[in-house]
């Protein structure tokens, strides 16, 4: 396949993946095949891993039709590149020590006038003095020393956004890189031009696109695909009950019934991926949540009645 960019799906692996995850993965899918795109599968292991969850992940996609056109990138392999990208930043006077704990965080951003969620900046001037003086307490997390308040990108679902741009961890007092470097510096290495991924990630994509221009990488095209959740409104979890394929089988939904429930969702042809992807238009999109019913997830009205099915259409890289 000619390389024209390429979109992409990144779990991580934590535990197996539950029906508004696949979603997910299914709408990156169309996204890069209707544009001739590469599609990819990067697990992003940097935290949260559990033994053998990367292997039900892959599994579950491919019992889907999805697999990645390209060998799957793991992040605890690459931080070498990372580090590489970490330098470069130092070397602009990009990057500080922080030595605040979560609580201390939480509670300046709690104070007047702070913006929620936001770090004010509490280590950002303090002298070489002080700075020596706390390494003796904690080691210290980097980061990002912000020269923007706010910083804008395009979204393909949810046009221009503009959000606050504040001085984002890029490596944690642990040592492990923060996320927002790592996803930046991993899709411009994988040619990734198009990031399709849940919409509870859209204030992220400024943040991302920042770090992009200060490392002079390209920004991809986003966008960003309501959540699936609950009758009350809150993000589906594995804990709601049956809504991962393995507890979905259980009670007779194989995975081609699923497919057809997730496509029903996204108002396209239930048959297969391959007649998906003739009928994808992204501007017809939902563009409201997906709510889903759990336990019960075959009888709810948002899909069709789950029934053990033949399996779909092959459908080929």
């Amino acid at each position: 396949m000619a390389d024209t960019g390429a979109g992409r799906f990144a779990p991580s692996p934590s535990g197996r993946l539950h029906v508004g995850n696949l979603r997910t993965a299914v709408v990156a899918w169309l996204f890069a095949r209707s544009t001739g795109r590469r599609f990819l599968i990067r697990i992003e292991d940097l935290d949260r891993v559990r033994a053998g969850a990367e292997a039900e992940q892959l599994a579950e996609l491919a019992a889907l039709g999805i697999t990645s056109d390209s060998p799957v990138l793991r992040q605890s392999e690459r931080t070498g590149q990372y580090a590489a990208a970490l330098d470069r930043l130092m070397a602009q006077d990009l990057v500080y020590e922080c030595f605040c704990t979560r609580r201390d965080v939480a509670e300046a951003a709690s104070a007047p006038h702070a913006r929620p969620g936001f770090y004010p900046g509490t280590c950002r001037d303090l002298t070489d003095e002080e700075r020596a003086e706390r390494r003796g307490g904690r080691p210290p997390a980097l980061r990002l020393r912000s020269g923007v308040e706010t910083w804008e990108v395009d979204d393909l679902l949810a046009g221009r956004v503009s959000a606050p741009v504040d001085d984002v961890v890029l490596r944690r007092n642990d040592g492990v890189i923060a996320y927002n470097l790592a996803v930046v510096v991993d899709d411009a290495a994988q040619g990734v031009d198009q990031v399709v991924r849940g919409d509870d990630l859209l204030e992220s994509a400024p943040r991302q696109a920042y770090l992009a221009s200060l490392l002079g990488l390209p920004t991809p095209v986003y966008a960003h695909v309501p959540l699936a959740v609950t009758l009350e409104g809150r993000r589906l979890a594995k804990r709601d009950g049956a809504v991962t394929l393995e507890d979905l089988a259980a009670e007779g939904c194989l995975p081609p019934a699923v497919l057809g429930i997730l496509l029903d969702s996204l108002g396209l042809p239930t048959t297969s991926l391959a007649a998906a992807l003739d009928a994808f238009d992204p501007g017809r999109l939902p563009r409201q949540p997906w709510v889903v019913v759990p336990p019960d997830l075959p009888s709810t009205a948002v899909g069709p009645a789950c029934k053990p099915s033949a399996p779909t259409d092959k459908v080929h890289p």
